[in-house]
């Protein structure tokens, strides 16, 4: 909260401001072997034994194949504007190549024109972790095909639903793409080598790049085009110790400069090349990428939970990948041994995360100066929680509701300093299959009984519907 605000104080959002939530289809889709699709590498990964918790995985997930309409439903009597929903590649060309399957074009025709029919405007990811299982045992995003696949992907999709579809996101999180999938490990494909994961972040720039091409040669011109980074905070131990801050910058570089640098300016870092000499030597980053991965963008997509807290390695930190990106014995941040990840002190949720709103006003003010004159949307963020009904069936969230009110009122306090935040989207609407975590870990507004898929709107659900549909944020204690 900031100073000038108080309970009673309301915060109002610009008339125009888009309140929607997000999800993503492995997460939520379910029918993984139904009209043509075929595995991606999260059904490889999930299906690994040892790999998720509990071996669980999203063959069924939340069945969202075919409760879209009953979702839709749910999501137009919470007053969203926007959802935002990425489309699953191998559903759509199952081999990562050639011909469209159009059975799975047809089921995200049917939810688009869903979406319309009850006044949500529909935002498209194409990609969101799940590449076909064909192209990573092809090499994955290691190599440099597998962007120009992304391109006839991006295409196909673009050809099928540019007509009815504005707001299109090329890449979920690239960092998580590549480094928690190819360094790591601790996603899918599970790779570990610090090289590949280097190469498949240029390899997944560039596929934004060529992306970005392809959809605007199909699409029409009032269409916008954007990316979602993870963009971390990265704050220093101690701020005065120059070891602290030298540790900040490397980890600003892996974290964020990989991305915004040449997708927003046509550059890595130099520092990213000196801090990672060790490991590659940049040899596939060939001439003209850099021009090819930085097209103009019509927005930004921003994710955000928590702020990232470093040191230089002798410091004490909290364990050895005290980095909130899972456990694994090896780093996804190449390059970075010398680094400490420490938890900051305080409430955390139940992923572990510490709560701290202002990391998102900084985020936003950062970008803001980053790239001036781009539109921002907040594309995720969001609590888990351990959500449990009551012996009425019904689902107090009060943490998520305060987590919730912390962040958008932040969000409206850039917007008064002069950021252009046009749009929020909750992570997210429904409980899901939390990736490595199975299905332990609830960040949905809606509450879902995965015995019987039966949904339940939780408090929170409400206040943000109440938000969604004035404009304005309800006391944090509105809805108990």
């Amino acid at each position: 909260m900031t100073e000038s605000e108080t309970p009673a104080t309301p915060v109002t959002f610009p008339p125009a401001f888009l309140w929607g939530a997000a999800t993503s289809a492995y997460q939520i889709e379910g029918a993984v072997r139904e009209d043509g699709r075929t595995p991606s590498i999260w059904d490889t990964f999930s299906h690994t034994p040892g790999k998720t918790a509990g071996g669980e995985h999203g063959d069924i997930a939340v069945d969202h194949y075919h409760r879209y309409r009953d979702d839709v439903a749910l999501m137009a009597e919470l007053g969203l504007g926007a959802y935002r929903f990425s489309v699953s590649w191998s559903r759509v060309q199952p081999t990562g190549r050639g011909p469209a399957v159009q059975k799975g074009l047809d089921f995200y025709r049917r939810l688009v024109d869903e979406l319309l029919s009850k006044g949500i405007k529909p935002a498209i990811t194409l990609y969101h972790w799940d590449l076909p299982q064909e192209l990573e045992d092809a090499g994955g995003w290691p190599e440099r095909d597998t962007a120009y696949r992304f391109a006839e992907y991006a295409q196909i999709v673009g050809e099928a639903l540019g007509d009815r579809v504005e707001h299109w996101i090329t890449l979920n999180e690239p960092w998580c793409s590549a480094f928690l999938g190819y360094a790591s490990g601790v996603h899918a494909p599970g790779r570990t080598d610090a090289a590949a994961s280097l190469r498949a972040a240029h390899h997944l720039n560039l596929a934004h790049g060529l992306g970005t091409s392809a959809l605007r040669s199909v699409m029409p011109a009032r269409n916008a085009v954007a990316i979602s980074l993870n963009s971390a905070v990265v704050r220093a131990l101690s701020p005065q110790d120059p070891a602290d801050q030298a540790a900040v910058r490397k980890i600003d570089d892996l974290a964020n400069g990989v991305f915004h640098g040449p997708i927003l300016h046509g550059t890595y870092p130099e520092s990213l090349y000196v801090a990672t000499e060790s490991v590659t030597d940049w040899s596939y980053v060939l001439d003209g990428d850099l021009t090819t991965i930085n097209q103009p963008l019509d927005a930004l997509g921003l994710n955000y939970y928590t702020p990232t807290l470093v040191s230089a390695a002798d410091a004490q930190a909290t364990g050895p990948r005290a980095d909130g990106h899972g456990a694994s014995s090896h780093s996804p941040w190449p390059g970075a041994d010398d680094i400490a990840f420490h938890q900051k002190p305080g409430e955390r949720t139940e992923m572990g995360w510490s709560i701290d709103p202002t990391g998102l006003h900084e985020l936003i003010m950062r970008y803001t100066r980053e790239a001036p004159g781009l539109p921002l949307y907040i594309t995720e963020n969001g609590a888990a929680y351990d959500d449990k009904p009551d012996s009425d069936g019904r689902v107090h969230d009060p943490e998520r509701i305060a987590y919730l009110h912390g962040h958008l009122s932040e969000v409206r306090r850039a917007i008064a300093d002069g950021a252009d935040v046009r749009g929020y989207f909750l992570w997210s609407l429904l409980d899901n299959f939390e990736w490595a975590y199975g299905y332990g870990k609830r960040f949905g507004a809606v509450y879902v009984d995965y015995a019987t898929l039966a949904r339940t709107p939780k408090s929170s659900a409400h206040w943000y519907s109440k938000a969604a549909r004035t404009g304005t944020l309800p006391p944090a204690e509105a809805i108990l």
